[in-house]
């Protein structure tokens, strides 16, 4: 038994050697493979999703852009993984793709016991309701003896368990695995109530038969703070996912925009030049492994936190989703960013 147990914790220890030596290397495997693998949604419209001809669009997507803009100073370098909510965390964890951004909520859960490391919030959420026209309800809390349809695995399943018995209601869950198969169910019938992140709601509404004939409940039942995610054990790597959501917050307070970041970078303010990395001594890029101009390459590919959100999710889009939450602080929201300096 003693030798069994010493076997089994070489093993371990072994297992966690080789699991920090594979993943203490990120940054220096993505630019020897010459590419990002991003895992994204299978398809949310708005956020990632592939068109006819298989290429990828969305505020997701555009992150992983980011990213691919910052490592190479080329946004195209990035290729998607297509991830259900089951398999997330496994593709992520096994080394299949080098960072998850797919509408994920981060939670202690996640952040601990899953090996997992999250820290710029892309997108503040919350739960919500959408339920067809015809029910005639106004209130989330008119919903007692309802079937709902929910994701498994999600942490959506387990705030509806919540919220339902918080208020003491009953409701009967319809539940799927694939996204696809929930929205399914739901334009055909087979429930009442459709459950996820609000802002998933919106976009899920725009793929109904009749999208005019759905409508999304008032009540927001949990915080759902949606964060790129990368594994445990490699601080560089989640340095570099992290500053490139912080350099588009600041990009966008600083006014630095695709159109405008050549002509910024004359600006008098040292603190662009800093951010645009043409100070002669910075330093903002060599840190993380990268090249100064890190931070332009990448609002020069993709855009600011702003644009980005106003093209993909916002008023330029089909969604029209108001920023909310997710303005700047200095415009009512509390989207926030750490200085570059």
């Amino acid at each position: 038994m003693k030798y069994k147990l010493l076997s089994a914790a070489a093993g371990a220890a072994v297992f966690a050697l080789g699991a920090s030596a594979a993943s203490a290397t990120t940054l220096q495997d993505v630019k020897a493979k010459g590419f990002v693998q991003c895992g994204v949604n299978t398809g949310l419209a708005g956020f990632a999703a592939p068109d006819a001809s298989g290429n990828w669009s969305g505020f997701d997507v555009d992150f992983c852009r980011a990213v691919s803009a910052a490592v190479f100073g080329d946004p195209t370098k990035v290729k998607f993984t297509p991830l259900s909510a089951a398999n997330r965390f496994p593709a992520l964890q096994s080394g299949e793709v080098d960072v998850l951004a797919r509408n994920t909520t981060w939670t202690i859960n996640r952040d601990t016991a899953l090996g997992l490391n999250f820290r710029f919030v892309n997108y503040y959420d919350g739960q919500g309701f959408m339920v067809r026209k015809s029910l005639n309800v106004k209130s989330a809390l008119e919903l007692s003896g309802a079937s709902v349809c929910v994701q498994s695995g999600t942490t959506t399943e387990l705030n509806l368990a919540d919220y339902f018995k918080a208020n003491n209601l009953q409701y009967n869950p319809v539940v799927f695995e694939k996204l696809d198969e929930v929205n399914a169910a739901y334009d055909s019938g087979r429930c009442d109530v459709y459950t996820t992140d609000q802002s998933g709601l919106y976009s899920l509404r725009l793929t109904l038969k009749n999208p005019d004939e759905h409508i999304i409940l008032p009540e927001i039942i949990s915080k759902e703070p949606l964060a790129p995610a990368v594994r445990q054990g490699d601080d560089q790597w989640f340095d570099v996912v992290s500053w490139v959501g912080y350099a588009m917050v600041n990009a966008e307070e600083f006014g630095i925009t695709q159109a405008n970041v050549d002509d910024m970078k004359n600006s008098p303010n040292p603190d662009i030049k800093r951010f645009l990395g043409v100070e002669a001594d910075t330093k903002i890029g060599t840190d993380l492994g990268l090249t100064n101009d890190w931070a332009y390459n990448i609002v020069k590919n993709v855009g600011n936190y702003g644009e980005v959100f106003e093209k993909n999710i916002g008023q330029g889009s089909q969604l029209k989703i108001a920023r909310g939450l997710n303005a700047l602080w200095s415009k009512g929201g509390i989207q926030y960013a750490p200085p570059v300096r």
